[in-house]
């Protein structure tokens, strides 16, 4: 079973968010249980220049394509090569003048989102849908699995491109439903969508072409990255305006977890740590954290509780909610440290709240891989009180370090986390804290059952090592989307996205 597995991101080459970890790991995972997986990534300098290029570039396809495949100076080509951390096969779609550029890989350096964007990401459909039908003669994906609004387009193209064939068959993967790639709708001319498709019942949103939304349509298959966040976005609550969708696909709509790489984040071998340590010899922890304390330029107190988070500074974060329970934390006499960065409101709001307690919390506003290992590794409970969250990442990577995660009741945080209710604790299931309202108050009695929690120390250490135990690795995931494709593949799947003209 060939698999075309298309993003943008993939750690440690580039990353933004939980979407890099997962093309680090899925793949592999994939590969390990059967599948011959390709990807497919745009050619940003940071992934160019991490792969290996080891085979003939192919040339792109213009006919029919979208505009910029005609107006670029120089054709797109597909350029085969190696990820040289992994070894794990690609192609790269190199177009200088899209990917080539100083700044992220969707904003430029003052934060403003690229001006093309739709031509960008267009491509990138386009050329997963030019694989899927043999752009390159020595390898024809079965099925083609695309992840998030960037790679959207991907499905639909598939089916345009088919020519009265079976259409390659697809999988659209949603990663945050509120990112959604929305453009003016005169982009559907230059990037060759037919306009029959503009419209409630396509590709439209309040009167804008989104890439999501094709993706949702077009994918023969929609999976989200937990179980219950894919509960959620039917409803309008979470849909972000497109639960209506969601509903009327129901039967297609599926979640399916995702993993952590347990060889990356393992205390007891990080070579990010100054001290190592697992669920039965813990003393390496409390050097760790002893050493944060120390970076940090905070108190170095054995006995104060550390709270932490290592998150995107943005509103769905649920970050806002600290300034005002951060005195109590303090007068209980805990200590906070908090790595990110994002909204410059909530930047603002942060820093002047912890500013007041200088020895006793830490804002550091970076995105630093290393010292988030060191953070959570330190962490004695792990902050993640998301507005909403489709999966989360930093929850499962606090239960491997022992930080107990404290996190309000959504996605794929209620999916991997259990409340320490008296039940729980006494029936060994207790894993951290868990809110259900999206409060400040909420937060302050999760934080207060923490404080609790750690004054009978017995039960605290029952609770730690139970959290360390959890395993959430990529083996479960693989066979789910391995088992997903074997039915997709099979002949008695038949079409139900809207008709193409």
């Amino acid at each position: 079973m060939k698999i075309l597995y298309v993003c943008t991101e993939l750690f440690p080459l580039l990353k933004t968010g939980g979407l890099a970890d997962v093309g680090a790991a899925l793949p592999a995972a994939l590969q390990a249980a059967g599948c011959h997986v390709r990807m497919l990534l745009p050619a940003f300098k940071a992934i160019a220049a991490g792969v290996r290029a080891d085979g003939p570039a192919l040339p792109l396809s213009r006919t029919g394509g979208p505009e910029v495949l005609r107006t670029l100076a120089q054709a797109p080509l597909l350029i085969p090569g190696h990820v040289i951390t992994s070894g794990q096969p690609v192609y790269l779609l190199d177009a200088p003048e899209l990917y080539q550029r100083v700044g992220g890989p969707y904003q430029d350096r003052a934060g403003q989102d690229w001006h093309d964007n739709a031509a960008r990401f267009a491509l990138l459909g386009w050329a997963a849908a030019t694989l899927g039908y043999g752009a390159d003669p020595h390898w024809q994906p079965d099925l083609v699995h695309a992840h998030d609004w960037h790679a959207g387009l991907a499905p639909l193209y598939l089916k345009l491109l088919a020519n009265g064939r079976a259409p390659k068959p697809s999988v659209f993967t949603v990663h945050n439903l509120a990112y959604q790639g929305l453009f003016p709708a005169s982009s559907c001319t230059e990037l060759g969508l037919p306009e029959a498709l503009f419209n409630v019942d396509g590709l439209e949103y309040h009167g804008l072409l989104s890439f999501m939304k094709a993706g949702l349509q077009f994918g023969d298959a929609i999976t989200t990255v937990s179980p219950r966040y894919a509960r959620e976005i039917t409803t309008a609550e979470q849909g972000c305006g497109l639960d209506g969708v969601l509903r009327a696909r129901g039967d297609r709509l599926s979640g399916i977890l995702n993993g952590v790489d347990y060889e990356l984040w393992n205390p007891a071998t990080d070579p990010l740590l100054n001290a190592h340590f697992d669920g039965q010899r813990m003393s390496g922890k409390a050097r760790v954290k002893r050493a944060l304390q120390r970076m940090m330029g905070l108190e170095e107190r054995a006995d104060a509780l550390l709270f932490v988070a290592v998150s995107r500074l943005s509103e769905q974060k649920g970050l806002h909610l600290l300034p005002p329970v951060l005195p109590e934390l303090i007068e209980r006499g805990g200590q906070l440290v908090i790595l990110g960065s994002g909204d410059i409101a909530i930047e603002t709001a942060l820093r002047e709240a912890l500013a007041i307690h200088p020895e006793q919390a830490v804002l550091r506003i970076a995105y630093d891989e290393a010292l988030a290992h060191r953070i959570i590794a330190a962490a004695d409970v792990i902050l993640v009180p998301s507005r909403f969250e489709p999966c989360g990442l930093t929850q499962l990577y606090g239960l491997r370090y022992g930080a107990l995660p404290l996190v309000h009741a959504v996605g794929g945080l209620a999916d991997t986390v259990t409340d320490c209710s008296l039940e729980a604790i006494d029936d060994g299931s207790a894993s951290g804290f868990v809110f259900h309202e999206f409060s400040a108050e909420a937060l302050r009695g999760a934080m207060r059952r923490a404080f609790a929690l750690r004054r009978r120390a017995s039960d605290w250490n029952a609770v730690q090592r139970h959290a360390m135990q959890q395993r959430f690795d990529w083996q479960e995931p693989a066979h789910a989307y391995r088992a997903l494709y074997q039915q997709l593949l099979a002949p008695a799947v038949a079409p139900d996205s809207p008709v193409l003209s």
